[in-house]
Formats: C-alpha cells, structure tokens, sequence
C-alpha cells in the first residue's frame, strides 16, 4: 500500500499491509539520526523516508511582519509570546518565559498584535499537499485549538486556569481572539488544498501524570464548545478529526467521541489509567490510536534489545483489528540513544506487518 491508502485503511478500523508509522523528535536527536543515516541537516524529508514515515503535514506558515520584539536573549513567535533558551545538559528548549499578558485587562487583550489571517502562505501548504500526494497529509497541528497551553503562553498557566474557574473576561478574550484567527486560517488552508488534506488535528493537554488537570465540568463549559468550532469546520469539509493531549486523558474520551473526534494522539500509556490493553477494549470501536509508543522508558533508558521489546509490545496489543498509527507518544528525546530509535523503526517495519 501507499501510505495514505495505508493510514486511511487502519483509521477505518481495517487492517492495512502494515501498521502506520509517525515521527517527533527534538532538535538534539533530529540532528544525531540525520547524522547516523548521513543526512544534511536541514533534509526532513529523506529522514522520514529512511524511517518510513506514513503522514505529512499540511500547513500554512505565517509569512507577515513581524509583530512583537522582545530584549536580549529572548524570541517572540507571531502571537507574542517569550521563550529564553535552557540548557538542560543534552540538549535545551527554548522555554517561555515572562508572559507578557499575565496581568493584563481586556484592553490590553484587545489592543495585543496579532496576526492577520491575510498573511498565512496558503500556496505553501498547496505545495505541500501535491509533494506529499501519496501520503497522509495532515492540516493544523497539536498546538491547535488548544486554549490552556497557548494562552498560558502569554498569561502564565496558572492565571489561565484561575481564568477559566472564573470566568475571567480578559482571559477569555484572549483565548477566542487568538481561536478566532486560528479558525479562519484552518479553513482558508482547507480550501485552499481543496481535498489535499485528510485529516485535520487539534490538541489540548487535559491531563497530568496522575490524572486530569481540570474537572469534566470545566472542560465541557470553556474547553469542549471551543474545540468544537474546529471540529465543525473539519466536517464541513468532510475531513476526520486528530484530538492531541498528553497525560491520564481517559476521563474524557466519551466526550470527544461524542464531538466528532475520530482519532486520538499521545496516548502515553505511563500515565495513570492509560493501560493500553483497557484503552484499546474500552474505546477500540469508536476511536483510533496515534501514538502509544512511550518516549521515557525503555527507549531512553535501555537497552537496544529493550527498547525494541517495549514498542514491541505496544504492537501486540494495539495491532489487532487495525485503528492503529505507532508514533512516539511525545518527542523522542536527545537522552534517548539514537541506535534505540532507529532498531524500533527497523522492529516497526518487520515485526507492524498484517
């Protein structure tokens, strides 16, 4: 099969020639795999060939002015938002910092830049979509949709949270602005490609380790009517619905079935209530699986024979039946060696055969 024939078989809950197969990783061990398979570093496209990546994205890139400056030291993306660069010994993440929002009233929220839906590259992500032809190319991203993360961005996590128990005015206006742009670039992209987008993803991390970062309550009074505008508007294209959120997310999985969500990403099985035999038992049926691969375990920490049983196993229990796409259930980390990584690949392509 070509792989979008190959992931659109197993999100119809079939069983394909093999299992689908995604890819996230870090800056750190990005580089070191395209070292190891001599690639140029800047070469995306050859590494996701070598490691037979299934899906691709279809995206419109901002192409405007640039809209907020910060001091030395600091980067703003195109909403404004502040990121300083922390070494953390393998590698570093340009992490936010600041939140120049923190304190802000409506005023501020609506006087705050932001970018205009004119000046998005809609003909890139048209490029895109006829480049990448035979595979499953996806539009809008796990940062999409996504009220908590993005807007804590700007106006820290925890005023968000105290935002959204109270019904903050300004932190609300903040969350729609941003959700408003977001929206009309989503469909001005879909229209654009005009059928060369088969999937649309969202994200919104719902929970911790151990459990739900908010009430079902509160996601189904802020949360659930917001992701449900991009949810419509994927169907207003005819186009299935990827739901991204890191954590114990269980809770809540009745609740997107119910909103149209077709497939679920992460899906970290470390996490409480997220056994992947009871995942795959429980909502096997209505939803599909995009992730499951778990980053801090084996992988990063063991050997190669490990690690290739530990995604293995993810294998045994999630193949049967198809509704199944193997991808790292969070960015694979520089800490992880890169002989793991690739010797799961390489397991993914023997081993994820129907």
């Amino acid at each position: 099969m070509k792989p979008r024939e190959r992931v659109c078989t197993a999100f119809a809950h079939r069983e394909p020639d093999r299992v689908p197969v995604d890819y996230h990783a870090n800056v750190e061990i990005d580089g070191l795999l395209k070292q190891y398979f001599g690639l140029a570093a800047d070469d995306d496209e050859l590494l996701r060939q070598k490691l037979d990546v299934d899906f691709r994205p279809g995206v419109a890139p901002y192409a405007g002015p640039q809209l907020h400056v910060a001091g030395p030291g600091i980067r703003c993306n195109i909403w404004g938002a502040h990121t300083t660069w922390i070494d953390h010994g393998n590698g570093g993440y340009w992490d936010f910092c600041d939140w120049p929002l923190r304190d802000a009233d409506i005023d501020e929220v609506e006087a705050w830049p932001m970018p205009d839906p004119d000046d998005f590259d809609y003909d890139a992500a048209i490029r895109q979509c006829r480049e990448y032809a035979d595979y499953f190319v996806m539009g809008g991203g796990v940062g999409t949709g996504d009220t908590i993360n993005q807007s804590g961005f700007l106006r820290h996590m925890e005023q968000v949270m105290i935002d959204l128990v109270t019904d903050d005015p300004a932190g609300l206006r903040l969350i729609d602005r941003r959700q408003d742009i977001e929206i009309e670039v989503l469909k001005r992209t879909l229209e654009a490609c005009n059928g060369g987008i088969d999937m649309v993803a969202i994200g919104e991390d719902l929970g911790s380790q151990r459990g739900p970062l908010l009430s079902l309550d509160l996601f189904r009074r802020h949360l659930r009517p917001r992701l449900q505008r991009y949810i419509d508007v994927a169907a207003s294209f005819d186009l299935p619905v990827m739901m991204h959120s890191d954590g114990s997310v269980d809770w809540v999985y009745d609740d997107l079935i119910a909103m149209g969500v077709n497939v679920v990403d992460a899906v970290q099985i470390e996490c409480a209530n997220m056994d992947p035999a009871s995942l795959k038992r429980r909502f096997g049926d209505r939803l599909s699986f995009h992730g499951v691969w778990p980053t801090t375990g084996a992988l990063e920490r063991g050997t190669v024979d490990e690690a290739v049983a530990e995604a293995r196993d993810v294998l045994s229990i999630m193949m049967p039946g198809g509704g199944f796409a193997m991808s790292p259930a969070h960015l694979i980390q520089s800490t992880s060696p890169v002989e793991n990584v690739v010797a799961v690949y390489e397991m993914i392509r023997e081993h994820g055969k129907y």
